[in-house]
């Protein structure tokens, strides 16, 4: 969860937070179920619930409850238009959401760590506030004038993605996608890289070999593989251990010519055609990129297409 490391972070320093998060959300609401803010007790906050006036009101309510102590949870229903009487957003995009305010206090570390690993586990809320779930429980949310308790949710994962080379165009990708949902995570086989070492924006880099390391690397169904390597030879390279791999999106960097040259190659040497038309490339949304930032956004913008197709 987004705001997680930051929620941590805080009640480590013995600052009691409370973490809004939305539960649900119907219609053109802007902010997404998943959505997810906190608010520490001197003030600073990190995420968002979708923006605009509700997202305003909703974080004074939290600071208030902070500055008076208040520990308990409180579950917001808001409507995003002027047809409902009671708890309009102050919003007209229509649709609605309902956020959960929950607030931590140190007692909680430990639910936070988990939260913090993403792993898939459901959590449980209550009067009592957050936990995990003891059983596996499909989300549900029964929200009337009174909240039903416990409801169950499961924050939804960060969106991995996977860059193959770690030169300018991966350093670019990864300061971007920083910004977004997304773990990041670069290899490259050249060490002492001086665009390796400048990437802070990935989560991990490893330096592997193209032909043995990429087989042992445990993809999902769910990931994002981005080829920015920075040759003909290394693309090949990496292609053939990708052959066998199924995931989101794949995409390769490299114009029409050498895309053409290098498919037919691999087709030719007994490569799986089919698997070679499902891989984007050339990579990124058709923008007539020409810098190297302008090459990381067509690439971040197709990320993002796919993902919210």
């Amino acid at each position: 969860m987004k705001s997680a490391p930051f929620i941590l972070q805080k009640l480590k320093a013995q600052q009691a937070v409370v973490l809004l998060y939305v539960l649900d959300s119907k219609g053109s609401s802007p902010g997404r179920k998943g959505f997810n803010m906190a608010v520490a007790a001197d003030g600073v906050y990190e995420g968002t619930i979708g923006g605009g006036i509700m997202e305003v009101k909703l974080l004074e309510l939290a600071k208030n409850k902070l500055l008076n102590g208040d520990l308990s949870v409180v579950i917001k229903q808001q409507y995003h238009d002027k047809v409902h009487t009671y708890n309009q957003s102050g919003m007209i995009c229509s649709g609605q959401q309902t956020v959960a305010l929950i607030p931590l206090t140190d007692k909680d570390i430990q639910t936070v760590e988990i939260l913090c690993s993403e792993t898939h586990n459901t959590f449980q809320l209550d009067e009592k506030g957050l936990s995990i779930a003891t059983q596996r429980v499909s989300d549900t949310l029964f929200v009337q004038t009174v909240p039903n308790y416990p409801i169950f949710f499961t924050p939804r994962k960060s969106k991995r993605v996977h860059i193959f080379g770690g030169g300018h165009v991966s350093l670019a990708l990864s300061q971007l996608l920083s910004l977004l949902d997304f773990e990041i995570i670069v290899y490259d086989h050249r060490h002492e890289l001086s665009t390796i070492q400048q990437n802070t924006f990935a989560h991990h880099t490893r330096i592997i070999d193209y032909d043995t390391d990429i087989q042992h690397i445990p993809f999902e169904l769910d990931d994002a593989i981005v080829i920015v390597s920075f040759s003909y030879r290394t693309d090949k390279q990496i292609l053939l251990q990708l052959s066998n791999v199924q995931v989101r999106y794949m995409g390769m960097m490299g114009s029409a010519t050498k895309v053409k040259t290098l498919f037919n190659e691999l087709i030719t040497e007994g490569g799986s055609a089919t698997f070679l038309s499902n891989i984007s490339s050339p990579i990124g949304l058709k923008i007539h990129s020409k810098t190297t930032m302008e090459i990381a956004i067509s690439i971040a913008a197709e990320l993002i297409a796919t993902y919210n197709r």
